[in-house]
């Protein structure tokens, strides 16, 4: 269960300034691996896991937007019911909160990436959860 680097920026709520940020990661060769984008009255907070994290934040900063680096999970998980549930549920009993939570599924699995309260605490619970 690595733990990976995670992007956190204010754009505004526009058309074209997502697809403009997402071209200036394409032309640098940066892959975005995962993204959450939330919206509010006029800017959208936008989550990023990349292939360059250290790359990516300095494109950014360089071009004057504010970057916040925050360290999240990135779980690997079997794609049927319940896998949700019983995350959820250990690291509740273990009084870790899921702060946030976003992610991808098909049918080979998917990612499921966790801002949780206590980062070290949840990565040991879940490593001996599944032993």
């Amino acid at each position: 269960m690595p733990v990976a680097k995670q992007l956190s920026i204010f754009l505004e709520n526009k058309p074209g300034v997502l697809a403009r940020l997402c071209q200036s990661f394409s032309d640098a060769g940066i892959n975005i691996e995962g993204m959450s984008v939330s919206d509010t009255v006029d800017h959208a907070v936008v989550r990023l896991i990349t292939s360059n994290p250290s790359g990516a934040s300095a494109m950014l900063e360089s071009a004057g937007v504010l970057v916040v680096e925050t360290d999240v999970l990135t779980l690997t998980l079997p794609d049927k019911p319940g896998q949700l549930a019983e995350i959820a549920r250990t690291l509740s009993k273990a009084k870790v909160n899921i702060e946030y939570a976003y992610g991808t599924t098909e049918a080979s699995g998917g990612m499921l990436v966790l801002r949780v309260s206590d980062i070290k605490k949840a990565m040991k619970v879940l490593k001996s959860k599944a032993k």
